[in-house]
């Protein structure tokens, strides 16, 4: 089987150009595609659970470690006790942090009206139903080499 008729590549290659859009537009105010979508996950007002935020995002809690430091070094989240729970932690966004959350809103919407306006809405559906089952199958245990 060729490469290009495989159905990761395609996968992968989707995303890697959403990939480098993201990361290009992020550029502009001084951030990466990471950051917009941790700032993106972080609840404006009430703060994140730091716990929370590894798993919306599909990181490793290393790397999470890592983002959060590198945020925190740009002045644009802060992390404090949890009231209710001093054991945990929460992420809250300083104001510059909530001014690129909005700059990261407006980018990942934007990109979504551009595909929704080129793509038409029977094919999107159909498109999120074979992501979803292809996500689902990727959960499952299974063994796929040939036997």
């Amino acid at each position: 089987m060729k490469r290009e008729e495989t159905i990761d590549h395609h996968i992968r290659t989707a995303w890697h150009g959403i990939s480098r859009f993201y990361n290009q537009q992020a550029t502009k105010f001084g951030g990466t595609m990471s950051i917009g979508f941790a700032l993106l996950t972080i609840h404006g007002d009430d703060g994140t659970p730091a716990t929370k935020i590894a798993p919306q995002m599909g990181l490793e809690p290393r790397s999470l470690t890592r983002l959060l430091k590198s945020m925190e070094d740009k002045k644009l989240i802060v992390r404090k006790a949890d009231k209710t729970d001093k054991r945990s932690v929460r992420i809250f966004l300083t104001k510059d942090g909530k001014k690129q959350r909005e700059n990261a809103k407006a980018i990942v919407i934007g990109f979504n009206e551009t595909v929704q306006q080129e793509i038409s809405s029977q094919k999107l559906k159909v498109f999120f139903e074979v992501i979803q089952q292809i996500q689902s199958l990727t959960k499952r245990s299974v063994n796929y080499e040939k036997t």
